[in-house]
């Protein structure tokens, strides 16, 4: 999802795998929410019909590829840093390219590469909880087009449930390397006006943050649903 630890292991190995290999629909549904099960859908992200759209730490491309087959958008683009992630999204969706592509990079180096290229960037509890914000943030306001979206959604709190940090700092939460080692990666778990600070001194506009509550679960949270605009 975002730059990791180490330079070596692929810490986000693990995740996912299970469901990849009992489930390769390409879903039905997007939600922002933690749980995935509540709250505003796609619809936040605005008219996607003929745009650029990319994902931020996408994972196993599960939500690029819902966009890719139930919109319209020229394009979607799902970027993510691990190795593996890469490879089961391949596996699972590489039948939907043209429209969906799918591409082994960190977010910061992609959007750097990429200026104004995007009218939609997003991010669901991808690499915007896991990249240094004073690295990513410029780097998508970089490559967004003039009046171009950024809309993430990142956890209001701790899922241990301490609360958010006040300042623009990472935590250490558990992690395993791909032969099952404990480790730790880096997350940023922020209030409310550390974010608007951020995306303020990355050159957005039009910042709103909108909580969206926890649904019932194990390890459940509420969620930071943001939407900033690169100005016209």
């Amino acid at each position: 999802m975002g730059r990791v630890t180490t330079s070596t292991a692929d810490l986000w190995h693990h995740y996912g795998r299970a469901r990849a290999t009992s489930d390769r629909a390409v879903p039905g549904t997007f939600y922002w929410n933690w749980g995935q099960n509540g709250g505003p859908g796609p619809e936040v992200l605005g008219e996607l019909t003929g745009r650029c759209v990319g994902d931020l730490g996408a994972g196993t491309a599960r939500h690029a590829a819902y966009l890719a087959v139930h919109h319209q958008p020229g394009r979607v683009v799902a970027i993510d840093a691990s190795p593996a992630q890469h490879t089961m999204a391949t596996d699972l969706y590489a039948h939907l390219a043209p429209r969906l592509r799918i591409v082994a990079s960190d977010a910061v180096s992609h959007l750097q590469a990429m200026t104004g290229a995007y009218e939609v960037l997003y991010s669901v509890f991808g690499a915007l909880d896991f990249t240094d914000p004073r690295e990513v943030l410029p780097a998508a306001a970089a490559a967004l087009k003039p009046g171009g979206r950024l809309v993430f959604a990142t956890l209001a709190h701790y899922l241990s449930g301490a609360p958010a940090q006040p300042d623009a700092v990472a935590a250490g939460i558990p992690a395993k390397t791909p032969d099952g080692e404990a480790t730790t990666m880096r997350r940023w778990v922020l209030q409310e006006h550390v974010w608007t600070k951020l995306l303020d001194e990355a050159g957005f506009t039009d910042i709103t943050v909108d909580v969206l509550p926890a649904t019932g679960g194990p390890r459940t949270a509420d969620t930071l649903l943001v939407t900033a605009y690169h100005p016209s």
